[in-house]
């Protein structure tokens, strides 16, 4: 009874995953950094073995190298970008980083860089992309604006502060700056399907069969013997049937 049973089962198991996925929604975004196309921008990636782009800006020669992107609890993105400042063979390269914060929905929503030139380390405030002091911040496209623009200038007003004069290190605000626009252009949110399951009722060939209900035992036949419910009682006296005349004892 159990082998022929098997069948049933197997069959019953694999519809029954079939007909628990029935719809599917493209409610989930996952954002990501093309950075095929970033590097594109900047040149190629064909700079230490295909890990960095090399271009002039203002004179100057700069290296960027492939951002490192791990993902946010939110859903979002942090992304940091290592850009040098090439300074010729003799003397030793400038570094920064650029580090910046995508929300589930695509939006750059903080950032910040430094730059080490000359053993000194020069670090900008979080730009959180606040107006003025007590003012709303500002959202979408223009909360990503405004946050490198704040981002240049915070850093800008850092390095006059150092007194640095050399060209190229004077305008490394200005290549962080064309780093972080390029790379905005860059983010992608791609919706993927995300299957919701939905309970539904076992088909009807594999419903389990209703064992029918035993049918009432069949009357039992009247006894004709028996006397009627309601019939009057017959009583009889109780006699010895004579079999013919009895003689006296002597």
């Amino acid at each position: 009874m159990l082998r022929r049973s098997e069948p049933l089962i197997m069959k019953s198991a694999l519809l029954s995953l079939a007909v628990f996925l029935a719809s599917v929604s493209f409610a989930a975004a996952v954002v990501k950094i093309d950075d095929s196309v970033f590097g594109k921008t900047l040149g190629g990636w064909k700079h230490r073995s295909g890990q960095a782009a090399e271009y002039s800006l203002s004179g100057a020669t700069y290296r960027t190298y492939k951002p490192e992107i791990s993902p946010t609890p939110d859903g979002g993105l942090f992304v940091s970008v290592r850009i040098d400042h090439v300074r010729g063979w003799l003397s030793s390269d400038d570094h920064a980083m650029l580090e910046i914060t995508i929300n589930s929905e695509g939006m750059i929503i903080a950032a910040q860089s430094n730059i080490a030139i000359q053993g000194r380390s020069i670090t900008s405030d979080v730009i959180l992309g606040a107006n003025d002091a007590g003012h709303q911040a500002a959202v979408g496209m223009d909360r990503a604006v405004q946050i490198g623009t704040d981002l240049v200038a915070n850093l800008s007003a850092k390095l006059l502060r150092e007194k640095i004069v050399e060209a190229g290190r004077v305008s490394f605000p200005a290549a962080i700056r064309h780093n972080y626009n390029l790379l905005f252009q860059t983010i992608r949110v791609e919706q993927t399907p995300v299957a919701t399951i939905v309970p539904l009722e076992t088909p009807e060939e594999l419903q389990e069969p209703v064992k029918p209900a035993d049918p009432p035992p069949p009357d039992e036949p009247a006894d004709t013997n028996a006397a009627p419910e309601n019939s009057p009682l017959e009583i009889k006296p109780y006699t010895t049937p004579h079999s013919g005349p009895v003689s006296p004892k002597k």
